[in-house]
């Protein structure tokens, strides 16, 4: 199967007849453990993946598999519990497809969430993160091939993340009493965690978090003109910064204690949109 335009149209067009034809001011991305913040969506309608054309079911524990529509803080959103990773055996056209989907819903705002890992010392499990920029070290891109119809060929990478988008967000934490940090995010392609060599080398290249996902995600999305927030919720200290090992049960566990914090905050930015999201700045 092909992973573009026409078979997001075609996808996006089951979809709504479980959803209807309402357009979504936003679409939400959840990561792993952060699906809370989708039993804060009201007006529910849930689509499990399986009945999602073109929607592998999740193979991760904390990704629940659902396209969720209904509102938060009042806007009307489109939230997907889950989503696809490269270590999965999927491609990157695959992992990025979600997002060509969610913009044929009509959402022209893509706010993504993950959990990651923190190479910044002064991190520590629980914090929220900014996400500035990031590094694709997956050394794969969604848009490789032929252009696809409503795709920027070459497109510009300079801000991945909307400023405009990222002043909301830390007037949102601020006004929530929340100690947000900033940064850089790494993807790389997984499913091992890094060695502590490997995080290093990270951080003299400029990352402040990683993770395994994201990306694909953000390049496609910005290939279709969509402005994108993102976060990371930092889970745990990076290998080589701590002396516990690094397992999947300790990145649940945080974003369980993390997410509500996590939640209150997209569900305020949400609320705080302007009514036109189309231009950046």
């Amino acid at each position: 199967m092909k992973f573009g335009t026409e078979q997001a149209r075609q996808t996006a067009e089951v979809i709504r007849k479980h959803i209807g034809d309402a357009k979504p001011e936003a679409a939400i991305i959840l990561g792993s453990g952060l699906g809370r913040l989708a039993d804060k969506i009201t007006d529910r309608k849930v689509v499990a993946f399986h009945d999602v054309p073109g929607f592998p079911p999740p193979t991760v524990v904390g990704h629940s598999g659902s396209v969720v529509s209904g509102l938060l803080g009042g806007r009307r959103v489109v939230a997907l519990s889950g989503r696809f990773h490269m270590y999965e055996g999927h491609g990157a056209d695959l992992a990025g497809f979600p997002v060509r989907v969610l913009h044929e819903l009509g959402a022209p705002t893509l706010i993504v969430t993950n959990a990651a890992g923190g190479i910044r010392r002064s991190f520590r499990p629980g914090d929220v993160m900014l996400i500035r920029d990031h590094i694709n070290l997956t050394f794969r891109n969604p848009l490789i091939g032929a252009v696809e119809a409503g795709d920027e060929r070459f497109p510009d990478m300079s801000d991945p993340y909307d400023p405009g988008l990222m002043r909301l967000a830390r007037e949102v934490a601020k006004s929530q009493g929340l100690s947000m940090a900033e940064g850089v995010y790494c993807a790389l392609l997984g499913p091992t965690y890094e060695t502590p060599a490997e995080v290093k080398m990270l951080g003299v290249l400029g990352a402040d978090a990683v993770g395994m996902s994201t990306v694909p995600e953000v390049i496609v999305a910005r290939a279709r003109g969509m402005r994108v927030l993102g976060f990371s919720c930092i889970t745990n200290l990076a290998s080589g910064l701590s002396d516990q090992p690094i397992t999947h049960a300790e990145v649940l566990e945080t974003t369980l204690i993390a997410g509500e914090r996590m939640s209150a905050l997209v569900a305020e930015i949400v609320h705080r949109l302007p009514e036109t999201t189309g231009s950046r700045g």
